[in-house]
């Protein structure tokens, strides 16, 4: 079982940058691994994921702003936040594996205009 603990979250102005973090009490180097996050009165949804072998995807609602990027030897996964608007208020969460997942408790990203 893998614990995943989120952090660098918090305040920012519009146009600013935030760049989170999601350390794994254990290897991750075989698992995909995936930023989602969850805004208030709204359903989790999917932000970015790189795959063990480095391979990225984003939200179109992110593509050109946000970077997904690994360190397997920290275990850690980092998601780089560029070009922040309000919409992008949320709670963020790390996903690690895929059919047998694993979730962090998130981090708070707030966005004023």
């Amino acid at each position: 079982q893998v614990q995943l603990v989120e952090s660098g979250g918090g305040l920012v102005q519009a146009g600013g940058s935030l760049r989170l973090s999601c350390a794994a009490s254990g290897s991750i180097s075989m698992l995909a691994m995936g930023w989602y996050r969850q805004a208030p009165g709204k359903q989790r949804v999917y932000v970015a994921t790189i795959t063990s072998g480095l391979s990225t995807n984003y939200a179109d609602s992110v593509k050109g702003r946000f970077t997904i990027s690994r360190d397997n030897a920290k275990n850690t996964v980092y998601l780089q936040m560029n070009s922040l608007k309000p919409d992008d208020t949320a709670v963020y969460y790390c996903k690690a594996g895929g059919t047998i997942a694993y979730w962090g408790q998130g981090t708070q990203v707030t966005v004023s205009s």
